[in-house]
């Protein structure tokens, strides 16, 4: 698809002048040709604003149910946010595994391994929706009640969470349908389909918790309606305008090999979620022993927090995908540069981030709870002062995972969760015990570290090993000189290119190949 087709794909449902303003916003990113670092940021930067749009619907969420229904409510939704993340975390980690293959097909150009892996998807997906929207409402209550939830909380948290599981279908397919859609290398579409989920989700949630009086089943009902519309909008938009992912009979006919491998990448992520949810629960225990105020300042801080890792978090997202392509179109040299200048990039962002949060963390609190509650505000304010001196190593984590997935590679990121939940719940039943909520508000921070210890030496093994590659010289770029030198060489070449210790070569042959971008195996 070109940047024309692209433009034009989006035509049937935005109005002409809407279209020509937004031409430009809609063009192609290619993850396999292009300086690394822009690449990733164009290709992070829709992934960005649909995080940002995602949070501050959750902002809005959390605002009209914090002013409508009172800080009771406020606290119970928030201390469901540790179990839904459990289990729709792991079903968000495995719709991200799933993609993986699709973009390694695409960028290796092979059209037919991108609709049966979509086909793959499609029924892994499909079962573990039902399994979760059937089970998960059933337990709910337990869960909650093994989690020690205050007794004041436990009907509204019953009620939201078992809503939340019974749309836990529409949540899942549209993770998965955008996520092919990124794995082709469009990020700006399912930017555009969850703005319009999140506009109305949060009419809904106005409409419900307001005038209707539904309370906090009605903002989780609003959810599930919202992603089901953006479950359409998106199938749509396959059926009129994606011809390549136009699933044939054939397309079908999956085979255990099929199922292994999608399994092979998903599992791990969506365990790694699950893993990672496990030792927010523990932190959820740890809070509900503190009192209704702890659980809503860590909620709060919480949702001001979240903004800041949605922008390193798109960026590992970004890197996954494009350490996928280009390891399926056989570019290793521009997997090698792109992930150390993401590597610098999240560093920088997570200084910056951190100290606009530890400046203007209380005003920002002071959005969801008004005037009143000082202590809340206090505790919230210093949740976001100890995270926020963490983030250049939680930038960090997230770009390095996101490499090792994109590479395939699922044992290394699995066992940083493991050290992430231990770390964490240590951190909050030790020092929770010992120093309070600023114990329980360490474990954040302490297990990005923990995971990042392990994460740089597992990445610098594969930064070596992608060194001693060879690189496909149809798809050389002008970042390398492999159409000069040949394969054998290409990986030093490219790296001396880097650093610039002597100049590219370019030649119109050279660019040529990288304008026309033959398939392989084609005569020339």
């Amino acid at each position: 698809m070109d940047d024309r087709d692209r433009i034009d794909s989006i035509s049937w449902w935005l109005p002409r002048s809407a279209l020509q303003s937004c031409e430009l916003f809609f063009m192609a990113t290619s993850l396999t040709t292009g300086r690394p670092w822009r690449v990733i940021l164009a290709f992070s930067i829709p992934l960005l604003l649909g995080n940002v749009v995602q949070q501050l619907y959750q902002f809005a969420d959390a605002i009209v149910v914090g002013r409508h229904l009172g800080v009771g409510s406020l606290a119970a939704v928030g201390a469901t946010g540790p179990l839904l993340f459990l289990l729709l975390g792991f079903a968000w980690g495995l719709t991200s595994g799933f993609a993986i293959p699709i973009a390694q097909a695409f960028g290796a150009r092979n059209d037919d391994a991108v609709r049966r892996s979509v086909a793959t998807g499609v029924v892994l997906s499909g079962i573990t929706s039902i399994v979760l929207m059937v089970g998960a409402p059933l337990i709910a209550e337990p869960l909650l009640a093994v989690l020690q939830t205050p007794p004041e909380l436990m009907a509204e948290a019953t009620i939201f969470t078992q809503i939340s599981f019974l749309g836990a279908g529409a949540t899942m397919f549209f993770n998965y349908l955008s996520a092919i859609i990124r794995a082709i290398g469009d990020s700006r579409t399912p930017l555009v389909f969850l703005t319009v989920s999140c506009a109305l989700n949060v009419g809904l949630v106005v409409l419900m918790v307001g005038p209707l009086e539904w309370g906090v089943g009605g903002a989780a009902l609003a959810t599930v309606i919202a992603q089901a519309v953006s479950v359409v909008l998106c199938l749509e938009f396959v059926r009129r305008r994606l011809p390549m992912l136009h699933l044939r009979r054939a397309d079908w006919r999956i085979t255990r090999a099929d199922f292994a491998e999608h399994l092979r990448l998903g599992l791990p992520m969506g365990f790694q979620a699950s893993i990672i949810a496990i030792g927010t629960l523990t932190v959820q225990v740890a809070l509900n022993t503190l009192g209704a105020d702890a659980v809503a300042a860590y909620t709060t801080a919480s949702r001001v927090d979240s903004l800041a890792v949605a922008l390193l978090s798109s960026l590992g997202l970004a890197v996954s995908m494009y350490a996928a392509q280009n390891h399926g179109g056989r570019r290793p040299d521009r997997i090698r540069r792109g992930v150390v200048e993401a590597t610098w990039m999240a560093i920088v962002a997570g200084l910056v981030l951190g100290g606009l949060l530890i400046a203007f963390g209380a005003p920002m609190v002071r959005l969801f709870i008004g005037e009143g509650s000082d202590e809340v505000v206090d505790l919230a304010h210093l949740m976001l002062i100890v995270n926020g001196c963490g983030y250049w190593a939680l930038g960090m984590l997230f770009v390095l995972r996101g490499a090792l997935q994109g590479l395939g590679h699922t044992l290394v990121p699995t066992v940083t969760g493991v050290i992430e939940l231990v770390m964490r719940v240590a951190a909050a039943v030790v020092l929770g015990a010992i120093y309070g909520f600023t114990g329980v508000a360490l474990s954040n921070p302490l297990a990005w570290v923990g995971a990042i210890v392990l994460l740089v030496p597992a990445y610098v093994r594969a930064h070596r090993a992608l060194g001693r590659m060879p690189v496909d010289p149809i798809d050389a770029t002008e970042t390398s000189a492999i159409a000069i030198v040949g394969p054998t060489d290409g990986s030093m070449v490219v790296d001396a290119v880097i650093t610039q210790s002597v100049p590219v070569i370019r030649t119109s042959r050279l660019r040529r190949l990288v304008l026309t971008r033959p398939k392989r195996g084609a005569r020339r």
